[in-house]
């Protein structure tokens, strides 16, 4: 089954392209089943980017999902243009009063801030509440989840030296975990942070499990075993090429950056990316909407709580 996405979203010429089956909205009216409605709290500067990537993952299996993309209230995005803002996302104001069956939070070029120093904190910790009775599933990404651990445990996040980047190899900690049933013993994951979450913070909450981990880059997906949240900190859902194209851009900015670790061929930057973790990306956005919404939500969606 596809995913409902609006009949002239920029993302759906690619998605195609791809044979990511999209359904328009005048086509899904006259589906007479129950669809999945995952919310998807976009805080990333390139937001046309980033709905590409996550649609094409939530695209890629068996169930219909409604998409509804989200942007904050008291943060105006400057990277994005007012007239797509206005034609494809609402604010969470305008949804508040909805339930849903998952909830994604990305994450955002923000990590080295103070959380208070953040534009929309308050209303970000607000959505964090709301999703606690609103939203059957919440899946973090990167900062998102940071933020989310910070919110709901006090959990901090360490500044790194340098930036970690690159490829990393990452293994299965909690082999009977469904989130990675069908996970090879180790996968390859983009990893592009300045900060992270630590394990003997983890290890402290007792609600807490840790799913996956690298032995260079640390956590991994960390789960909250009293609700169905996950905690993603590094990038599953990157372009074969978007790594390169953020060492490219920080270098003509100038900023310091060290070559992405274990991603060009021979480590040659002229030379082209291979994608080689989009297998895994599938498998985990599949094995989440089934076993951890679809499974197990409310076939009424009010019921949710």
């Amino acid at each position: 089954m596809p995913i409902k996405i609006p009949d002239n979203l920029p993302a759906r010429s690619a998605l195609e392209a791809e044979n990511i089956f999209v359904m328009t909205e005048d086509r899904a009216i006259h589906q007479d089943i129950r669809a999945l409605e995952v919310a998807v709290l976009n805080l990333m500067p390139n937001k046309i980017e980033t709905e590409t990537q996550l649609l094409r993952l939530l695209g890629n299996t068996p169930l219909q999902v409604n998409i509804t993309f989200l942007t904050t209230d008291t943060y105006k995005s400057r990277n994005t243009s007012k007239d797509h803002l206005s034609a494809f996302y609402q604010t969470w104001n305008e949804v508040k009063a909805y339930k849903f069956d998952g909830l994604i939070i990305t994450g955002a070029p923000i990590e080295r801030l103070d959380w208070k120093a953040v534009a929309y904190w308050k209303e970000l910790t607000a959505i964090l509440d709301w999703s606690r009775t609103h939203v059957w599933s919440c899946f973090f990404i990167c900062w998102g989840a940071q933020a989310a651990l910070q919110h709901f445990y006090g959990i901090p996040k360490y500044e790194l030296s340098e930036k970690l980047f690159g490829l990393f190899t990452h293994k299965k900690i909690k082999r009977d975990s469904i989130l990675l049933r069908g996970f090879d013993e180790e996968f390859t994951v983009p990893v592009s942070r300045h900060t992270e979450v630590r394990r003997h913070d983890i290890e402290k909450v007792n609600d807490l499990d840790i799913l996956s981990e690298s032995d260079e880059s640390g956590l991994y997906i960390v789960r909250d075993k009293s609700t169905r949240r996950l905690y993603v900190f590094n990038h599953s859902e990157y372009e074969a090429d978007t790594l390169k194209r953020e060492y490219e851009r920080d270098l003509e900015k100038n900023l310091p950056i060290s070559k992405p670790r274990n991603y060009f061929p021979n480590d040659d930057p002229s030379q082209k990316p291979i994608l080689c973790w989009r297998a895994h990306s599938n498998l985990l956005y599949n094995n989440w909407l089934n076993y951890y919404v679809y499974q197990s939500t409310p076939y009424d969606i009010n019921q949710i709580d």
